[in-house]
């Protein structure tokens, strides 16, 4: 039988090789992808961030649109200090930049818009090597924020946590989180919750998506604060750019659960368009992509900004993702695919909107086509974006939600 083991050698050989040609993995059809991108789109990456690094960080906001500055600035005044009489003192265990840039980005609005309002608010790092008692002790936490995950959980000395209770009266949240997103059984989490005196969930989904699917929470008596997604006005907003240099910008991470939809609607326009490409996860980005300091100097010398949604956001009436608010924010006409809640949200005239990936590469061709035109619906969405969803009002929610805990 030794005779027959060199041929089928060589045939399960030319099978595997063949059959990832027939039939790539997930990962063999994004790096494909990714191959296909236009070269210049690739070669120009570095030297677009390091021009947009050089210019970021403008002081007094100088680079501002004259045509927004009024109306940005007096949101801005309108939140400056407005709760500063409030007693709550708010530590919120943030994740590190390389552990979750998505996480440390959306505590780190978040802390900047309660910072804003005037509530006091400080933050804690697993990594930092600064032990959790030691910042507890030194600012005197009346609420902390942490999240119903094992990494986040573990980090935490809850016997510590109930000894330092003792002195000073603290309420707890943690992150309400489905078992279908990858955690772990809820009714072992919400018994572990009742056990450590957890005080209260709180998630970064819409209000009405929670009463609908968060029951369970509710049945065990704990109440959810609703705090979304939203725009920090002093990163994000318009400002005027000499000319724009390339045709689109997306700035994303490349993970394996949104790979799909940027398969099925993004082709045709990173393999026939000039854009800009940045994110973790990307190739030819490794690990040099923007901060989000720069990312309104990005912004601003696009001619379109690419957003697409996760499943869930299209299936369920869930969340828009950060991105919708920060390029409303920045006054960059925006192409989007159509998540449930965003009609709940927004004026649609405000948005460019492709459903399918045919009507998506219209949208994108006709903006491109008519900027003068494209130009009137970006002022619909940033007028709307400040007036009703940065993070000073998602922090004012939350202040309001605590206070009547």
């Amino acid at each position: 039988m030794t005779f027959l083991l060199a041929p089928l050698r060589l045939f399960t050989r030319v099978f595997r090789k063949f059959g990832r040609c027939i039939f790539p993995s997930p990962e063999e059809k994004f790096k494909r992808f990714q191959e296909r991108i236009l070269p210049k789109t690739l070669r120009e990456h570095d030297a677009i961030l390091a021009k947009a690094s050089k210019t970021r960080a403008f002081k007094n906001r100088e680079d501002l649109s004259i045509e927004h500055k009024d109306f940005h600035q007096n949101i801005i005044q309108s939140f400056l200090n407005k709760h500063a009489s409030s007693t709550l003192r708010i530590l919120i265990h943030v994740p590190s930049m390389l552990h979750s840039p998505g996480g440390y980005s959306l505590f780190s609005n978040l802390m900047a818009g309660l910072n804003h309002i005037g509530i006091a608010v400080a933050s804690w790092n697993t990594e930092s090597g600064v032990p959790l008692s030691s910042v507890w002790e030194s600012f005197e936490p009346t609420v902390f924020l942490t999240s119903d995950h094992e990494s986040y959980l573990a980090a935490i000395d809850w016997d510590l946590i109930e000894t330092l209770r003792k002195n000073r009266s603290v309420r707890i949240g943690l992150t309400a989180s489905l078992e279908e997103y990858g955690n772990t059984p809820l009714q072992e989490r919400l018994a572990w919750a009742k056990k450590n005196n957890i005080d209260f969930y709180y998630s970064f989904r819409a209000p009405e998506y929670v009463r609908q699917r968060y029951g369970e929470f509710f049945k065990a008596g704990f109440k959810i604060h609703s705090v979304e997604f939203g725009a920090n006005p002093l990163i994000y907003y318009p400002i005027d750019a000499p000319q724009k240099e390339f045709d689109y910008i997306f700035l994303a991470s490349s993970n394996p659960e949104k790979q799909r939809r940027y398969l099925e609607f993004l082709p045709e326009i990173v393999e026939n368009y000039f854009g800009f490409i940045d994110g973790p996860g990307w190739q030819h980005v490794g690990k040099n992509w923007a901060h989000r300091e720069t990312h309104r100097q990005l912004y601003s010398l696009a001619k379109v900004g690419i957003n697409l949604h996760i499943d869930d956001s299209l299936n369920w009436a869930s969340e828009l993702n950060e991105r919708t608010y920060i390029l409303a924010a920045c006054g960059i006409p925006q192409l989007i695919d159509n998540p449930k809640l965003l009609a709940d949200r927004f004026d649609l005239r405000g948005f460019f909107i492709g459903d399918h990936p045919k009507k998506y590469l219209e949208e994108f061709k006709w903006i491109l086509g008519n900027p003068d035109a494209a130009a009137e619906r970006t002022r619909i969405a940033f007028y709307e974006v400040m007036s009703k969803h940065t993070n000073f009002h998602r922090a004012e929610s939350l202040v309001r939600d605590l206070g009547q805990s």
